[in-house]
């Protein structure tokens, strides 16, 4: 019955008696050897089987009773003891000779006793494991592929595993963090290179199957889903440590998956974008110092006419949505143009200046002032009457009447202002509140100068 089961048994078998003979070779090691029965039962030459010279199997070892250092010169590094049985070894071996390619075996070696426990022989056991050991290698070769193509990268990536440990830290990484591999790789420490203390990086978010409000708690505006690839996200940002004075990062989280879907790890590559950030910076500051030189008189530093016009017409729109008041004042410099033919137009342009500053020092901040035209200048007054309006433009006038102006030939002389003020009527508009206010100087200049004529709404 013991031979009917060795013999019909699945697994390919064989039985050695103490004189190393063979007493059974089952059908299933025929067929895994290619070598019928009928020629190796009685014989010793089970190793023909598995190599092409002559070579102690594990069975021969287990009958002569061989120590681990006698089964090592055989087997190197590719045996171990048995946990299940005592006296047994397990071993995986390639052998060449055995199909067309060569085939990977997973055998054991047990010892078989009498009733007195003295070793009468010894059968072996042997698995194909062709299939997985080819396996393990095509996925071996594929993480090593994979690790070329990162390490290769000259774009900085570091991967994660499913335990948020490092597993890969490209030295394009190395280079852009000043982190070297070898003190990331293996440790769950990724936020060293980014942060002062410990916070998770995107990858982590992603790996832990963060929404977007969870993502938001740590790259608040600043990052965005990615539009390429699902569960994945882009950030741009600041770091303050990187380099001499800190660096602009844009980075990409993304989610590894196995076959059936599942996070395994998460991958994220780091662009250093601070030189298109410094750009994109100076470009604004240029548009804003066009911008404001386009709506600036160069003389004054006051606005321009063009802006007055666009500004006052903002202003009336907001009082009348609102029914606040709004009031606006016109100065003329008087007796200006003997003033440019009498001391010179440098002169002159010095008696603009000073008016100028004048006018600013005197107003609020919602209030803003313009240089009209010449030596004309108008100040917009939101949420303001008539009355607080006649009480600004008193100050004004008093204001450049006692400042003396000084001459570059060191004599000192006197100007003085006349100003229009008025108050905007809803629903009239930008043109017939300037001439209203316009006709306030005329009449001022008309009282003859040097004082204020108040025009109010019709």
């Amino acid at each position: 019955m013991l031979a009917e089961c060795v013999e019909r048994c699945p697994i390919p078998i064989f039985v050695l008696d103490q004189q190393h003979s063979i007493i059974h070779w089952n059908k299933a090691l025929e067929s895994i050897s290619g070598i019928p029965a009928s020629q190796m039962l009685g014989s010793q030459e089970h190793w023909r089987a598995f190599s092409p010279a002559q070579h102690p199997t594990l069975a021969d070892l287990i009958l002569d009773g061989a120590s681990e250092g006698d089964v090592e010169r055989y087997y190197p590094n590719k045996f171990r003891k048995s946990e299940l049985i005592e006296g047994t070894f397990e071993a995986e071996d390639f052998f060449p000779s055995i199909g067309d390619n060569g085939r990977w075996l997973f055998f054991t070696a047990a010892p078989l006793k009498d009733s007195a426990g003295q070793v009468i022989g010894a059968i072996e056991t042997l698995q194909d494991v062709t299939t997985r050991r080819r396996t393990e290698s095509a996925l071996q070769e594929s993480r090593s592929f994979l690790a070329q193509i990162v390490d290769g990268s000259s774009v900085p990536s570091f991967v994660i595993d499913h335990e948020h440990r490092v597993t890969h830290w490209n030295h394009a990484c190395e280079v852009a963090t000043g982190v070297a591999a070898r003190d990331m790789i293996g440790t769950r420490e990724q936020w060293r290179a980014f942060y002062k203390s410990e916070r998770p990086v995107m990858a982590d978010l992603i790996l832990s199957g963060a929404l977007e409000q969870d993502v938001d708690r740590f790259y608040h505006g600043k990052f965005r889903p990615s539009t390429l690839v699902r569960g994945a996200f882009e950030v741009e940002d600041f770091f303050p440590h990187f380099g001499e004075s800190g660096r602009w990062l844009f980075f990409t989280a993304a989610p590894l998956r196995d076959a059936a879907g599942k996070f395994i790890g998460a991958i994220e590559t780091l662009q250093d974008i601070t030189e298109q950030k410094r750009a994109e910076q100076a470009l604004r500051e240029s548009e804003q110092r066009y911008r404001t030189l386009s709506i600036t008189d160069s003389l004054t530093a006051l606005y321009n006419s063009r802006h007055f016009y666009d500004q006052l017409g903002h202003e009336i729109e907001r009082a009348t949505r609102y029914q606040r008041p709004l009031s606006l004042l016109l100065l003329d410099a008087d007796n200006f143009k003997q003033l440019n033919d009498t001391y010179g137009h440098l002169e002159g342009d010095r008696a603009l200046q000073t008016l100028a500053q004048i006018i600013k020092s005197c107003l609020r901040s919602a209030d803003t002032a313009y240089r009209y035209g010449g030596e004309e200048f108008t100040v917009i007054l939101p949420e303001t009457s008539i009355g607080p309006a006649e009480l600004l433009a008193e100050r004004l006038r008093e204001a450049f009447a006692a400042t003396p102006l000084k001459l570059s030939s060191g004599a000192t002389i006197y100007s003085t202002v006349s100003i229009g003020v008025t108050e905007y009527a809803s629903p009239e508009n930008v043109q017939s509140l300037v001439r209203r206010v316009d006709d306030g100087v005329y009449q001022a200049k008309r009282q003859g100068k040097n004082c204020i004529a108040t025009l109010p709404a019709p």
